[in-house]
């Protein structure tokens, strides 16, 4: 079994990313590089080879965001690997939730080769790393989840924002709650206007950052 900070395991489902990211790591002194361009495939690797760190974008094809739930298993299998999220999204949930769930650093897909070896600098010695724009819009994300408190919220409300914090659609809602569907529309509309959400992502956002 190969294991050590000299090991790495990157996870792109993109070819041309993957050998882009080979010649960066070999010119970085990376000895044992492993690929992987599936989820599943990714698990196996890491599994097998416990590497030092791990390099994971968070979409792969058309499966939505499973990168995330590969950084979280990673994390739950080694507390020691160190994790760099890769990608494409700059939403600061979306790059508040890669942290969240195990990564210690983020760079963007756009990011310039520099960046990404610092980033990749930082996170081998085990330093977390966000360009200076990402940690703002972060730290804005955070204050206003922190502004906006579950306080200011009824008890049914809090009951619909829970349900919706799971997946739950306007008419699971309704039935799990015994509400009328249009009493749902209208508690969701009183929900937004006081989190602040202008849109129903935004209120799912929101519901990730309160504690309910």
């Amino acid at each position: 079994m190969t294991s050590g900070a000299a090991s790495i395991l990157i996870a792109d489902d993109h070819p041309v990313i993957l050998r882009g990211f080979r010649t960066l790591m070999e010119d970085a002194g990376m000895t044992t590089i492993h690929e992987a361009t599936t989820i599943v495939e990714a698990y196996r690797a890491f599994y097998r080879q416990r590497p030092g760190m791990v390099v994971a974008d968070l979409t792969f094809g058309d499966q939505g965001l499973t990168g995330l739930s590969l950084i979280r298993r990673i994390r739950t299998l080694e507390r020691r690997t160190r994790i760099l999220a890769f990608s494409m999204h700059d939403d600061p949930t979306i790059i508040a939730r890669a942290l969240e769930n195990g990564a210690i650093g983020y760079v963007l897909k756009d990011a310039p080769a520099t960046e990404f070896l610092r980033a990749f600098d930082q996170v081998r010695r085990g330093k977390s790393y966000l360009d200076h724009d990402i940690a703002l819009r972060v730290a804005m994300l955070n204050a206003t989840a922190e502004r906006s408190s579950a306080s200011d919220l009824s008890e049914r409300e809090l009951q619909v924002l829970s349900l919706i914090k799971d997946g739950n659609s306007y008419q699971a809602i309704a039935e799990k709650l015994s509400m009328k569907y249009k009493t749902v529309v209208n508690v969701i509309s009183a929900i937004r206007r006081k989190s602040g959400s202008r849109s129903f992502a935004e209120l799912v956002n929101f519901s990730m950052y309160i504690k309910i």
